[in-house]
C-alpha cells in the first residue's frame, strides 16, 4: 500500500481508513476509538509487505521485526482479556518456559507463519472488543486475583502498549521500503 499523492507515505490522507475527528462521545467510546485507530495503524504499517519483510529485524542484538510485534501484540490482547479480566488460565500463545521473547525470536519470515500471527492477532482483538462490549462498566474490576485492575485502566494501557509500537513500526517500515506515516 502507497499513497498516490504521497508515494513515500502508506496512504494519502484522504484514503486514510482512521478516524480523525472528534467523537465528542463519552469515555468508553473515546478509548475504544483511540483503540481501534492504533490497531488499524499497526495493520497500515504492516501492509504490503512479504513474510521476509515482515521477519526483517532492526538492529542486532534486537530481535524486534514488524511480524513480531504482531505476534507479541496479540499476546498482550490475549494476556489482558482472557488471563486478566476473564481470570482464564489459558496458554500464551507465543511465550515459553525457554522464551520468554518466542514472539519475537519466533517471527521467521513464512507464509504460515505471517497467516498464523494474523489470525491470532485478529481472534484476540476480536475477543477484546467482546469482552468490552458486554462490560457494564469500565469500572469492571478483572478476575484475576494477582492483578486487580478494572477495565478502564486496561484499555489505557493497550492503548499505551500500541502507540509505543506503533512508534517501533514506523522507524522498521521506514528501513525496509522508506514508506513514512502519518
Amino acid at each position: 500500500m502507497a499513497g498516490k499523492t504521497y508515494p513515500d507515505m502508506w496512504v494519502d490522507p484522504e484514503d486514510d481508513p482512521r478516524t480523525q475527528e472528534a467523537l465528542l462521545g463519552d469515555e468508553r467510546t473515546t478509548l475504544l476509538d483511540y483503540l481501534a485507530n492504533y490497531r488499524l495503524t499497526l495493520e497500515l504499517k504492516c501492509s504490503g509487505l512479504t513474510p521476509e519483510q515482515l521477519a526483517t529485524r532492526s538492529v542486532p542484538p534486537s530481535t524486534m521485526s514488524l511480524l513480531g510485534l504482531v505476534r507479541h501484540l496479540a499476546q498482550v490482547e490475549q494476556t489482558w482479556w482472557r488471563r486478566v479480566m476473564a481470570g482464564e488460565d489459558t496458554p500464551y500463545l507465543y511465550r515459553r518456559a525457554d522464551d520468554r521473547d518466542a514472539d519475537f525470536t519466533g517471527a521467521v519470515g513464512e507464509d504460515a507463519v505471517v497467516e498464523e500471527a494474523w489470525a491470532s492477532w485478529r481472534t484476540e482483538t476480536a475477543n477484546g472488543d467482546a469482552f468490552v462490549a458486554a462490560a457494564e462498566s469500565l469500572d469492571l474490576v478483572s478476575l484475576d486475583p494477582t492483578n486487580p485492575i478494572n477495565l478502564r485502566e486496561v484499555l489505557v494501557h493497550l492503548i499505551e502498549e500500541y502507540a509505543r509500537h506503533c512508534g517501533h513500526a514506523d522507524l522498521l517500515r521506514e528501513c525496509l521500503d522508506g514508506a513514512t506515516g502519518q
